[in-house]
C-alpha cells in the first residue's frame, strides 16, 4: 500500500490504521510502502510490482494515485484506488466509494474475489523519450500556466497562492498557438484552453470533458477558441457543472492518438508537472485492473 499522509491537508491521516486492517480483511498480507518524496513513492511501487505482489493499493489524491500509475500500468498486477486527497478525480471517474474506509472495503472484497476491471489509461511521451501514464486529465492552457506559475511562487501558501497565480496569468492572458493533430489530422489553432482526458474531471470536480469515459479506449479533447478576460470569467463555475462544453467558443473531440505542441507551456497530468507541451499521448485500453 502507497499512502500519503499529508493528503487532503492531513484529513485522513487518523485513517490510515482503518484503511490497512480493511485491506487485511481480504487475506492479504498488507505492507505499507516507505517513500519520503515523489520520485521514491514511484521507486517503491516498482519495486514493488518487480517483486511480484499480488496488488498496489494507492491511498491519497489524484497525485499519489498517479505515482503508482507508473508501476502498475500494464503489469500484470491488482491496482487499488483509496481516495483521500484534495482532489479524488480518478477515483470518481473509476466509481470508487467517496469515502475511504468504504473504498477500502471495496479493494479488499475484490482481492479476496479475484475481481478487477479493466480501466484505460493515457501513455504520454515526453520530448527526451520519458513515457508517463495518467489516469484523468491533461491540462495544457491557461490553468496549466496557472499550475506552473503557483509551483514557482514561494509567497503566499495554500489556496491563496492559486489565487494569486490566477490574477498575475489574467493579466498577460493572451492566445496561443497550437498544433494538433489527433488521429493523424489536423487541427491545429489558436485559443485559450486545451485539455486531453481519459475522465471527465481534474481540480477536484472540475468537469472540464464531461463525457470522457476511462473505458471506452478513446481520449477527450477540448479545446476552446480566443476569448477576453471577462468571457473567462463566465465559463469558469461552468466547468464545474460540465456545461462549458455547449459554448459556441468550446470544441470536444474524441481519438486514440493525439499529438499536441504549443511554446512556452508546461503540461500538467493529474495535476502533477508533466513537462514542455510537446507530447505524443495515445490511450491503452485495458491499462489497468482496477480492484472494485
Amino acid at each position: 500500500m502507497l499512502a500519503n499522509p499529508t493528503a487532503g491537508r492531513g484529513r485522513h491521516r487518523d485513517l490510515l490504521t482503518e484503511v490497512l486492517r480493511r485491506l487485511g480483511d481480504s487475506g492479504r498480507t498488507v505492507r505499507l510502502l516507505e517513500a519520503h518524496s515523489e520520485a521514491s513513492a514511484e521507486a517503491a511501487c516498482r519495486s514493488a510490482v518487480a517483486s511480484g505482489v499480488g496488488a498496489v493499493v494507492a491511498v491519497g489524491g489524484d497525485g499519489t494515485i498517479h505515482r503508482a500509475l507508473q508501476a502498475v500500468a500494464e503489469q500484470p498486477v491488482g491496482f487499488g484506488v483509496v481516495p483521500a486527497g484534495t482532489g479524488n478525480d480518478f477515483a470518481a471517474a473509476v466509481g470508487m466509494p467517496a469515502d475511504p474506509v468504504a473504498a477500502a472495503a471495496l479493494v479488499a472484497d475484490a482481492l479476496a474475489e479475484g475481481r478487477d476491471t479493466p480501466i484505460d489509461l493515457a501513455r504520454a511521451v515526453l520530448p527526451d523519450g520519458d513515457v508517463r501514464w495518467f489516469g484523468a486529465v491533461l491540462a495544457g492552457g491557461f490553468d496549466a500556466l496557472v499550475n506552473e506559475r503557483a509551483n514557482l511562487m514561494r509567497w503566499p501558501r495554500g489556496p491563496r497562492r492559486y489565487d494569486l497565480a490566477i490574477l498575475l496569468e489574467l493579466a498577460r492572458l493572451r492566445p496561443r498557438k497550437y498544433q494538433l493533430e489527433l488521429d493523424g489530422e489536423d487541427y491545429s489553432f489558436e485559443g485559450m484552453l486545451v485539455a486531453v482526458g481519459n475522465s471527465a474531471s481534474y481540480g477536484g470536480g472540475m468537469r472540464i470533458l464531461p463525457d470522457a469515459d476511462p473505458t471506452d479506449g478513446l481520449l477527450d479533447v477540448v479545446i476552446a477558441a480566443p476569448f477576453g478576460r471577462a468571457a473567462l470569467a463566465r465559463l469558469k463555475p461552468r466547468l464545474r457543472r460540465g456545461t462549458h462544453v455547449t459554448d459556441p467558443r468550446v470544441t470536444v473531440f474524441r481519438a486514440r492518438r493525439v499529438r499536441l505542441r504549443s511554446e512556452g507551456i508546461i503540461a500538467y497530468a493529474d495535476g502533477e508537472r508533466l513537462g514542455p507541451l510537446d507530447l505524443e499521448l495515445t490511450c491503452a485500453p485495458g491499462a489497468i485492473r482496477l480492484l472494485r
